[in-house]
């Protein structure tokens, strides 16, 4: 079985993952590794912090791994919050400021279009590949739900009635944009 890190701290991240990977590989989390330094995600693109985090780890280690970076992007907010989703109302992963953020914002706005993005950077044996997912959908005017993390509670995707925040990690994990990019890297992965 190969071992694969995923270059996060995200506990909420590595559980979507590993469900998603279901065992196929070993998947190791820095702490796993032992490694605590804090990986500054410097890039102005998604594809940018993906890939710092991935090399960060492959040229420290020596060991396959990959990296992701996600976001929340609104069409009436000319694609905010992005990359800066996890810190948009200031300090990093105040989830409750960033969504209040957003719902005001959006408060006198129709167009509540808006789409997670996730991408990927895998750095195996060196080279580096990279999977991209997309789920699209709309911001509700209120939270809704507990389950899942970030902005889960206000977003809805296409399809469906309810937020991210209403489904259970089975649910999400089917139509997720992480999970979409995480069924790329599997596939991937199964032709090394």
């Amino acid at each position: 079985m190969y071992q694969l890190v995923f270059a996060t701290n995200n506990a909420h991240k590595l559980e979507e993952v590993a469900a998603k990977i279901e065992g196929r590989i070993q998947l190791l989390s820095l702490n796993d590794i032992n490694c605590h330094d804090d990986i500054a995600e410097t890039g102005t693109t998604f594809r940018e912090n993906a890939s710092i985090k991935s090399h960060y780890i492959y040229n420290k280690y020596r060991i396959n791994c990959f990296g992701d970076d996600s976001g929340l992007e609104i069409d009436a907010l000319n694609g905010e919050p992005g990359v800066y989703s996890a810190h948009y109302a200031g300090e990093h992963g105040n989830h409750a400021a960033n969504m209040a953020k957003v719902l005001e914002k959006l408060s006198s706005e129709i167009n509540r279009t808006a789409r997670f993005r996730t991408v990927i950077s895998l750095v195996w044996d060196g080279e580096e590949h990279f999977f991209e997912g997309t789920v699209e959908g709309t911001i509700r005017h209120e939270l809704s739900g507990t389950a899942g993390f970030g902005y889960d509670p206000i977003f809805q995707p296409d399809g469906y009635n309810i937020t991210f925040a209403e489904m259970t990690l089975a649910e999400k994990n089917q139509i997720s944009h992480r999970a979409i990019a995480v069924e790329k890297l599997i596939e991937f992965l199964k032709k090394v």
